[in-house]
């Protein structure tokens, strides 16, 4: 907490602007700070006729302390917070529920966009680890998902746009303000750890807004987070994966899902634009890339378990082969069912022999234990509500009600 912080009401003899003045910006659609990069922030008071050390003072306030009333900043005059109270706003998306689980887990469902708007989903899920107390929160990029692979329940609620920066920052915004809410202001912390950009939408595919996002993450006027805490999950669009190399320095992860090209072909079709080869040599160009590597050393190999789909011991050998040469931990994720899903869940002894194989050929592989399945929390089960743009969701359903009409017509 910097030191030249100090909480109290603001002067009333600084001079205030007129009624009318009021009345007349309050027309005016204001600038919202929450998504400003400090390069950003910087640029911003710098047109304002301010000096540029205002981004990082401001920064402190909404990421580190989670004020938005500008009257509160008071370690800035006076005419400066007049100023900024009429030109701008500090605003998270809108929560309209919010579910905690009984294992800690805590869900969040946003409304972006104007009136009845669509909604995004957030999970916030707890763990310990050797550091302590872990919260690690999945993050939403787009409303909706413009990819749709077979077994993810937000792919089938088809695409309307990409999130914007303030959209995206304010789901860890609500997350850290969530714990904070009865704590005074000059005692506030941030509470999340982890971040992974792993919720509803391709990351990759919102590539400028995620980017900006992810160095408001970084920034220690902000949320100061470790890039080995903050971790980039993507599907495989190869292009961007190459770029983000060049632009950051955070954790990758990679939605692999299938061993070879034909079944990802099936479960993940980005898979036909990029196949296996091209994404496992970005990801080795990733790791090898010169620099500060202490956020590439490995790439985090993502796998839903699918009964009797990709959970055989061929499956696993595969897999052996496809990542020998290139430093991986492997987490194996539980498939978690949603309405009309055409997959089961592998056993659990079926998803532990997947494990040995791997394991024994001497890669580091964890079973990932679900968490937040009774709030609709867990992997692949965001949905939110998407005002579908693809038509995807009316083709999906359609299908659904085709297949199970066949199945009523055999009995």
């Amino acid at each position: 907490m910097s030191s030249e912080v100090v909480v109290s009401s603001p002067s009333t003899d600084e001079q205030q602007p007129s009624p009318a003045t009021q009345a007349s910006n309050s027309a005016l659609k204001k600038v919202n700070l929450l998504g400003m990069s400090r390069a950003e922030l910087e640029n911003f008071f710098e047109k304002l006729g301010e000096k540029k050390f205002r981004a990082g003072q401001v920064m402190k306030w909404m990421h580190q302390y989670f004020v938005t009333d500008f009257a509160e900043m008071t370690n800035i005059s006076g005419k400066l917070r007049a100023k900024l109270e009429q030109l701008c706003e500090i605003k998270a998306p809108e929560v309209v529920h919010r579910h905690y689980s009984k294992d800690g887990t805590r869900k969040w469902v946003f409304r972006v966009g104007d009136g009845a708007g669509s909604l995004v989903e957030t999970v916030l899920i707890p763990a310990e680890d050797k550091t302590g107390l872990r919260k690690t929160l999945c993050i939403s990029s787009q409303v909706g998902c413009a990819l749709d692979c077979s077994f993810c329940s937000t792919g089938k609620q088809g695409f309307q746009r990409d999130l914007t920066p303030d959209e995206i920052i304010g789901q860890l915004w609500v997350a850290n303000q969530s714990y904070m809410e009865d704590v005074p202001v000059a005692e506030r912390t941030r509470s999340v750890t982890n971040v992974v950009m792993m919720g509803m939408g391709e990351p990759l595919l919102n590539y400028d807004a995620v980017l900006s996002s992810m160095y408001i993450m970084l920034d220690d006027f902000a949320y100061g987070m470790s890039k080995r805490r903050v971790t980039l999950s993507t599907s495989g669009v190869v292009p961007k994966i190459d770029q983000l190399a060049q632009d950051i320095d955070v954790a990758l992860a990679i939605s692999l899902h299938a061993p070879n090209d034909e079944l990802r072909n099936e479960l993940v079709p980005i898979n036909k634009k990029y196949p296996l080869a091209q994404l496992i040599a970005a990801c080795q160009r990733y790791i090898n890339k010169d620099g500060n590597e202490s956020a590439r050393k490995h790439v985090t190999i993502e796998y839903v378990m699918l009964d009797g789909v990709n959970d055989s011991l061929e499956h696993a050998q595969q897999m052996i082969r496809l990542l020998k040469n290139l430093p991986s931990k492997i987490n194996l994720i539980p498939f978690n069912p949603f309405p009309h899903a055409p997959y089961g869940r592998s056993s659990r002894n079926r998803i532990i022999a997947f494990q040995k194989a791997l394991s024994d050929a001497g890669f580091v592989c964890t079973i990932r234990q679900t968490r937040g399945d009774d709030i609709d929390a867990a992997c692949g089960q965001l949905v939110g509500q998407v005002a579908d743009r693809t038509r995807r969701a009316e083709q999906w359903k359609k299908k659904v009600a085709e297949r199970n009409e066949i199945m009523r017509s055999h009995g």
